[in-house]
């Protein structure tokens, strides 16, 4: 006979979200690292001992766990992949220069953080998708603002603030329809209820991007080194119009609702044909072209040398398009990313299938006394599973499922949960840097997260509104007993 499994208490659930944070500190202040993989395996193994050793509960098991996380987690994987193949079809067919070159022709630098947001804030509304959104428009927008001199991290968590805003708001992204399902509302309610959270919060957004903004003005300088990066571009790439046929027929499929994974690989493959079509053919003819634009699909594009004796303005502008173009893009430069997102969601699957992250949860719903608090508390627990699960799915469905029933007994309509669920789960994802989102932000738009995570104000500020709508009583909607037992009655979508 097996041994008897223990339930898993909250300290010994505390041991590895304890060693993860430690391990987390020692790589990045003592290392001076940006690779936490390794500490993910090392939190990962701590937990899998506590389980095995504590809790008898067999390794097969927590595998399944594993295996489950990063089978639920595979798509957004495969997005990754296709985003970068697409970004390196975009740079090396001249597609990106060509939007660097028509932003720096169309964005005052003052203007730049405002536009940027509400760029994305469209696409994203349009597409469903803030990975969509920031691998295309994003990955130009970050462009354009480095060589008007302002701060990258800036320019993508402006990005990252207009990106989010549709991923939350759109009924065809995955996460708007995930936390009603979750909650039990509809996804009209939800969609209209979320409006009183994330407009203040866009709107704080872009006054914080105006005021900002207004540090960058276009003095002789910026102008000298913008001038010098279009006529640099200018002679690397062939910047036609027609190349804007590729992220036309991307963003058009993907607001077709037409399958993200297809549509992506498709809009490579015409950047692709496009390249060689536009760009100079180099020696050896049209197929040495197609070889080379082929293999920034997996590579990445390779920036050739300048030529020696650049000095002033014009090596000013070269050093901006190594950074901003060289290595970018390419299935390989993802596979970093896929590695973090392998390991965090391995330590996710072992702390969920041991039960360790249900007692943490548990502890959690104990402390929620009033609606504030069981609103704060489950935002809370939103951030805490973006963190220790690195997955934003997991965010919104652990909480959804648990706090469900705490909700009808104060009587509050599933509608505020879903919010809270939003409010926190879909947004906060983005500013962990091992979380899935988080990763793939850093991956297309070339920013270390803690970099852009301050200047997501929308997604920080989204949360800090919701808790405090709770304390104050604001917008939040309470039912009936009798409603509370018809919405009692309503199975809860098994969307994990």
């Amino acid at each position: 006979m097996s041994a008897a499994r223990t339930p898993p208490g909250l300290l010994i659930s505390l041991v590895p979200v304890l060693a993860l944070v430690g391990l987390l500190v020692l790589n990045v202040q003592v290392f001076g690292s940006a690779d936490n993989q390794i500490a993910l395996v090392a939190a990962t193994a701590v937990a899998a001992l506590l389980a095995c050793r504590v809790l008898k509960q067999p390794w097969k098991e927590l595998e399944l766990g594993i295996r489950h996380t990063l089978d639920v987690s595979m798509s957004a994987i495969l997005i990754l992949l296709a985003v970068g193949m697409l970004i390196g079809g975009w740079v090396h067919s001249g597609t990106v220069p060509l939007l660097i070159v028509y932003g720096l022709d169309l964005i005052s630098p003052s203007a730049l953080l405002v536009t940027a947001c509400l760029v994305c804030c469209v696409v994203s509304l349009a597409s469903g998708s803030s990975w969509t959104t920031a691998g295309t428009v994003g990955v130009a927008l970050v462009g354009v603002g480095q060589t008007l001199g302002i701060d990258a991290g800036m320019t993508a968590g402006a990005v990252v603030s207009g990106a989010y805003f549709g991923d939350k708001m759109s009924p065809l992204s995955d996460t708007t329809n995930l936390a009603p399902a979750m909650s039990g509302a509809t996804l009209m309610e939800h969609v209209r209820h979320m409006v009183w959270t994330v407009t203040p919060a866009l709107l704080g957004a872009l006054v914080v991007y105006w005021f900002v903004g207004q540090g960058h003005a276009a003095g002789p300088e910026v102008l000298a080194r913008t001038d010098a990066v279009k006529a640099v571009l200018a002679e690397r790439f062939v910047l036609s119009p027609v190349l804007l046929i590729s992220p036309a027929l991307v963003l058009g499929l993907v607001i077709a609702s037409f399958p993200a994974i297809p549509a992506l690989v498709i809009g490579s493959f015409v950047a692709v044909a496009l390249g060689v079509l536009i760009q100079p053919t180099p020696e050896g003819g049209w197929l040495m072209s197609l070889q080379g634009h082929v293999a920034a699909l997996y590579g990445g594009y390779s920036l050739e040398a300048f030529p020696a004796g650049s000095e002033g303005v014009r090596l000013a502008a070269e050093e901006s398009i190594a950074a901003l173009l060289d290595g970018r893009g390419g299935m390989k430069s993802m596979l970093g990313t896929i590695a973090l997102i392998f390991c965090a969601l391995s330590f996710g699957g072992v702390m969920e299938r041991s039960g360790m992250l249900g007692a943490i949860a548990n502890a959690i719903l104990k402390l929620a006394k009033g609606t504030g608090s069981l609103i704060a508390s489950t935002i809370f627990m939103c951030l805490g599973i973006n963190i220790l699960a690195s997955d934003q799915y997991m965010a919104i469905v652990v909480p959804g499922r648990m706090f469900r029933q705490a909700f009808l007994d104060r009587r509050l309509h599933p509608k505020n949960l879903s919010r809270a669920l939003e409010d926190s789960g879909t947004v906060t994802s983005a500013l962990v840097p091992w979380n899935t989102c988080g990763a793939q932000m850093t991956a297309v738009l070339g920013v270390a997260t803690l970099s852009y995570a301050p200047w997501a104000v929308l997604n920080w500020l989204c949360p800090l509104i919701s808790i405090l709508y709770g304390y104050l009583g604001f917008k939040i909607t309470k039912i009936t007993d009798a409603e509370a037992h018809q919405f009692e009655g309503q199975p809860v979508t098994a969307a994990s």
